[in-house]
Order: structure tokens, then sequence, then C-alpha cells
């Protein structure tokens, strides 16, 4: 409401400004011309200022017929000839009704043609160009808020879209795990049960909201690491540094999950001495992330090709979130996948 209520005085004060010029800078250009001959009576003096006066609304009439009317239909749709066929007209009448109320208020005056001419031209062009390069002007803004408006709206569908394909995908490895250790009937079920439904009760009632705290998101990830810990055992090595200074920064939910999940996907199965490190770590509202796995290039192709949901998605999400404010880099090299991520936090 204030926001509104403080546009709409920006706008009117920008319309009194414009006609506090379109008002005085006739009068500064034709300076001498404009003023009445020196033996006029008080009275005469008076109507003169009457009929300038009176002018003043003609003159703001064809400003907005030509804002709201004129510009709209002819200008904008490239009937030039029409628009300016209109605008001689608007110039005649404005003459006319000069002419009549020059003889109601000054009857004992002849109506000079010429001089009216003279003096309302520069004026009537003057109100015509202040008319149109606001007219387009406003309309520039206009267009540019709706099309950031449909940009805003285009990213939110597109975050609920990616994020949408980010949680199944996390559910079925996480209910994989529970399958394992149902057949290996192992006394860590219970726990990992718990375990995950914790990470469900963060997943309905904390993923709906824009951010969380880094201190949230990072207790789902090392539930996430400790469930695939009780699974694999220590069938592969997994090192894992979390180092957060401040616990009111915010993250977007589930933002970081996906790089976590890769690495469990491609760094295990048909691999010697399999090996995960995950570093994360916040300073000074940087977050700098590193999730390195050893990997088969074989056997990742064919792991890519079924889940059919890869880590484009997520530079895709990066790319509508943080735009310029993060770095991202995926690499390959030497049998190691290295993801390494940077972005600014917010408090």
């Amino acid at each position: 409401m204030t926001i509104n209520f403080s546009k709409r005085w920006i706008k009117i004060t920008l319309h009194i400004l414009v006609w506090v010029v379109l008002i005085t800078l006739p009068y500064i250009i034709n300076a001498n011309r404009s003023r009445p001959p020196h033996h006029l009576s008080n009275y005469e003096e008076n109507q003169f200022l009457r009929l300038n006066f009176i002018s003043y609304f003609y003159w703001i009439a064809i400003f907005y017929l030509n804002n709201k009317v004129l510009m709209p239909s002819f200008f904008y749709r490239k009937q030039y000839f029409w628009y300016g066929l209109s605008l001689l007209g608007c110039l005649l009448l404005a003459i006319s009704i000069h002419s009549t109320l020059f003889k109601i208020l000054l009857p004992d005056f002849d109506f000079n043609l010429g001089r009216t001419l003279w003096f309302n031209t520069p004026t009537f062009l003057l109100t015509i160009a202040a008319s149109t390069a606001f007219t387009m002007i406003s309309d520039r803004i206009r267009e540019e808020k709706r099309s950031l408006q449909r940009e805003q709206e285009n990213m939110k569908t597109e975050l609920s879209f990616l994020r949408s394909q980010i949680s199944p995908h996390f559910i079925f490895n996480v209910l994989n795990n529970i399958v394992a250790l149902v057949r290996l009937k192992s006394n860590e079920l219970e726990p990992t049960v718990m375990k995950l439904s914790g990470l469900m009760q963060y997943m309905l009632y904390e993923t709906d909201e824009e951010k969380v705290s880094i201190k949230t998101e990072t207790e789902y990830l090392r539930a996430y690491i400790d469930l695939q810990k009780q699974r694999f055992g220590k069938k592969v090595a997994i090192e894992t540094n979390i180092d957060i200074e401040s616990e009111f920064d915010e993250i977007e939910p589930m933002l970081l999950i996906p790089f976590i999940e890769n690495a469990f996907k491609h760094g295990l199965g048909m691999i010697e001495n399999p090996q995960i490190f995950i570093d994360l770590k916040t300073e000074d509202d940087r977050l700098t992330f590193m999730v390195r796995n050893k990997f088969n290039e074989d056997e990742s192709e064919v792991k890519d090709a079924a889940s059919g949901i890869g880590l484009a998605n997520v530079s895709r999400r990066l790319n509508l979130l943080y735009n310029k404010e993060h770095q991202l880099e995926i690499a390959k090299k030497d049998g190691w996948f290295n993801v390494n991520l940077s972005l600014k936090l917010t408090a």
C-alpha cells in the first residue's frame, strides 16, 4: 500500500514538472513577442492573462489526447499520414478556440491570425513533442515491467518444476537404501527409518519455503550421508567436512543434495577403492562446496541414460536463482569427478 502510494505521488510529481516546463518555456522562447502592448489598461492586461491561463487547459487536453488516443491509434500502428492529419486538426481546433476566446474576452481588439499562429504553434509543437516522449517512455517502462513480471513468473514455474524433479529422485534413492537394509536384516533399519522420517518431514514442510537456514540444510545433508554410510559401510571411503561460520545464513532448500546424490550414484559399482570427498564451508557470506568421487566412464553413461535426471537441471536452477552470484565448475579428470561450487549467501 505504501509503495503504491509513493509511486502514485512520483507519477503526479512527474506530470506537474512536465506542465511547469510546458507552461513556462514558450514564454521564455517568445519573450518580447508574448507581451501585451504597453498601452493596454490594467483591465485589458488582465484579460490577456485570463486568455493565456485558459489556453493552458486546451494544451493539456491536446497533450493527453495525443497520449491516450492518437499515439495508440495511429503512431504505434505506423499510420503516420492519419497521425499527422490528426495533429493538424488539433492545431486548427486550438486556434479556433483561441480565436473564440479572444473575441469574447477582448472584443475591442482585432483578432490577428498571424500573430496567434506565431505564438501558439511553438507551444503546440512543444506540447506534442513532450506528449510523444512521455508516452513512449511510459510505455517502454510499462512493457519492461510486464516483461520482468513474466520472467519472474517463468522463473517461479521453472524452479518449482526443477525442485519437483529433485525430490522424487532423492526419495527413490533412500527407499532403495531401506530395501537393502531390510534384505540385510540390519539393526540399523529402525534408526534409518527414523532418519528418513525426519528427512521426509523436512521435504514436506521446509522445501515450500523460498529459503532455509544453512544449519537446517546441512543437517539434512548430514542425515542423507549417514543413510548412505549405513547402507555401504566400509565398502566405500566417505570423508565429510562441514564447517559453518554463521547459522543465520540462508540458502534455497535442496540446492546441494543433487551433487551428493550424483557422487553416490556414479561413485560406486565397478570401481576399485571407491572414494567420496565432501567439503562444505561458509565464510563471509560465501559458501564453497566441493564434491569429489571416483567414477567409471562407461557405467556413469548408462546410469545417466537410465535416470534422465542429471546435473544440468541443478545448473539451470543455480542460474535462475543466483545468476552471476555463483560459480560452478564440473570436471572429469584421471578417473575423478569433481564439482566445485561457490555462491553468495543471504542472511
